[in-house]
């Protein structure tokens, strides 16, 4: 029997509220209200990604989030330079790096640790310097996650995007493949995350893995605040985390 860790957390990213607003150019949704709601449900952070491109969260959004919040920001990130200097201002509580590439519609995969070191290396001390903790987003792969120990990461957060669209034997070995970094990561020093495509249905085995310390969920929050509420949908996700606790 697998013994769950007794705090694991809920990150809520509200990226799809600022896309909402974006559609129209307009001041409404509130990005800052619907992190308002997302922490009455129980959000233990908040997440948004502020891209290159600017398509969803702004700059005043990170902003306003850092100052008028009460949970800990987790501030998605590439690691270019604009970016890095906006978070450095900023000084969220979390970063998590990630790759980003400007045709996407959402983050495609984990970061190459070895492809971009030099950067990694540089973004990561100059966050530290200013106590923020850092995390990585990577596929679940065994040299990726003993990269992140030896780049001096705090955390890392699996990639579950594969998992998440996998079905049968295939989404068997995905969460094998998971189960291993997170031990390995745990065993290595660093706090496991997990995100990308969980949802209601499909965290439950996930649930399983001990290492994995906090979930970032946004899309299916959203989509299920639609119906319900977004304090009530993050509430759902919550119980579900927590054990009905």
């Amino acid at each position: 029997m697998t013994v769950r860790p007794l705090s694991q957390k809920l990150g809520v990213n509200i990226d799809h509220v600022a896309t909402l607003r974006q559609a129209r150019r307009a001041a409404e949704p509130s990005v800052l209200e619907a992190a308002l709601e997302a922490e009455q449900g129980g959000a233990d952070s908040i997440t948004v990604h502020l891209r290159e491109d600017r398509r969803h969260i702004q700059d005043a959004d990170v902003f306003e989030l850092s100052e008028k919040i009460y949970v800990p920001l987790n501030l998605e990130m590439s690691v270019s330079s604009e970016i890095l200097k906006v978070a450095l201002h900023v000084k969220p509580e979390k970063a998590c790096l990630v790759p980003e590439k400007r045709q996407e519609l959402t983050t495609e995969g984990g970061l190459d640790l070895f492809s971009k070191k030099k950067q990694l290396v540089s973004a990561i001390g100059a966050l530290f310097a200013k106590k923020v903790e850092v995390s990585l987003f990577i596929d679940p792969i065994e040299e990726q996650v003993r990269e992140a120990a030896r780049l001096g990461a705090y955390a890392i957060e699996i990639h579950t995007g594969s998992y998440a669209n996998a079905s049968g034997v295939k989404q068997k070995e995905e969460i094998e493949r998971i189960r291993h970094a997170a031990r390995l990561g745990a065993n290595l020093g660093l706090r496991i995350h997990a995100g990308h495509g969980l949802n209601y249905e499909n965290i439950f085995p996930l649930l399983e893995v001990p290492e994995i310390l906090e979930f970032n969920i946004g899309h299916s929050i959203v989509s299920r605040a639609l119906f319900v509420g977004l304090s009530k949908a993050v509430s759902e996700m919550k119980r579900i985390i927590t054990g009905g606790k």
